[in-house]
């Protein structure tokens, strides 16, 4: 990954754009989290760049502490995970998060599952070579139709 995070970022600026949201919407981030050292640097980084300081109060996870990396699989498993928290109003935590990066500094769900009600979230999956997408799920009202 470009060591900026310049890749990840604009993946999910273009989510939230095309979702036709603000950045301020966005309550909730299901993170590629790989739990290596480039990758999650980076990501971090991305997120960072693009809510600010707003970043460190949006809770975010790793699905893949669960599942391990399913390569192709992964997107799919963890969009699907993501909507289930929506659905559920409980975020999962990230698993054997104990010891993280001191640059990984987010607000990481860790010490157990959080009941929460996110409404905006989004669902990173960045590969090697550039292919990052980010998804954005939003709950369906009236008053946010386009």
């Amino acid at each position: 990954p470009s060591p900026d995070g310049d890749g990840a970022a604009r993946s999910i600026k273009a989510a939230i754009d095309d979702a036709n949201v603000s950045p301020y919407d966005v309550d909730y981030i299901n993170t590629h989290g790989t739990s290596t050292l480039l990758n999650d640097i980076t990501e971090t980084i991305a997120i960072k760049s693009v809510f600010g300081e707003r970043a460190y109060k949006i809770p975010c996870n790793s699905t893949k502490s669960m599942t391990g990396h399913m390569l192709g699989a992964t997107g799919a498993v963890e969009l699907i995970a993501a909507a289930l928290q929506v659905k559920n109003k409980k975020i999962h935590q990230t698993i054997n998060l104990e010891n993280p990066d001191s640059k990984c500094d987010l607000y990481y769900v860790h010490d157990g599952p959080k009941n929460y009600e996110p409404s905006c979230v989004l669902s990173n999956s960045f590969g090697f070579g550039g292919h990052n997408i980010t998804l954005l799920l939003k709950t369906y009202s009236d008053g946010n139709r386009r």
